[in-house]
């Protein structure tokens, strides 16, 4: 059988050989059948294969191979050749006014020039990677989800989709939303050594992680984690 280039044409295919309807797979992915949809039609980029869970659940349901969606998944958006951006200026704001005056200002400056503009894509991206890893572990909370959905006057379905499309940001990405619903509650503040390249993340409420190129520890009245390139 051929195989399929994207992940669409693989989800169209294993639909057709299972007799599933795309309303039965969004219900056992337990997204909204857009969601779906919008898979299959290609308007939606696939999600990034561990940064989400949709394609264990899809594989399941469907009795795909086990990582088949997976390496499709990882395929597509590496043919896209997508290139790291920056936040906006607005976005750039909010972000900065989470490290310290010195920092923020230096990172704008940097994020005026071409070269400067990429390291600070790394910069924003790893900070993203360490909220992701906060925010992920509420996929495998069905109670906090529903705590959350209940609180906004939402659905389950809505407030889960809204993590899994934050999981899947990049920097450029970026909104205001995003910003205010998952890296403001979870991040107290950031900074950047600009002669090593380590990013330092202060979590709210987080036990101190150790990280392999880490400094000797000292005292500090915060917890915090490192982030090394």
């Amino acid at each position: 059988m051929k195989q399929a280039n994207t992940v669409g044409e693989l989800l169209r295919r294993r639909l057709e050989e299972t007799s599933k309807s795309p309303e039965e797979l969004a219900e056992a992915a337990q997204v909204p059948p857009e969601y779906i949809d919008e898979l299959l039609d290609g308007t939606r980029r696939p999600p990034l294969p561990g940064r989400t869970d949709v394609y264990d659940k899809m594989t399941r349901f469907l009795r795909l191979a086990r990582n088949e969606l997976a390496t499709c998944a990882s395929a597509e958006r590496a043919a896209a050749d997508e290139r790291p951006s920056i936040p906006d200026a607005k976005i750039r704001r909010l972000l900065f006014s989470l490290c310290d005056p010195q920092t923020a200002k230096e990172l704008e400056r940097r994020a005026r020039g071409k070269q400067g503009a990429a390291e600070l894509a790394d910069f924003v991206q790893r900070l993203l990677d360490v909220t992701h890893g906060a925010v992920q572990r509420m996929l495998n909370d069905p109670l906090v989800l529903r705590a959350a959905a209940t609180q906004r006057g939402s659905s389950f379905t809505a407030v889960r989709l809204r993590v899994l499309e934050f999981l899947d940001k990049t920097p450029g990405m970026l909104t205001t939303g995003d910003v205010e619903e998952f890296i403001r509650p979870r991040v107290n503040h950031w900074g950047v050594d600009f002669e090593t390249g380590v990013l330092r993340v202060v979590l709210r409420g987080q036990e101190p992680r150790e990280r392999e190129r880490r400094a000797p520890a000292r005292p500090a009245p915060e917890p915090t984690t490192d982030v090394a390139e």
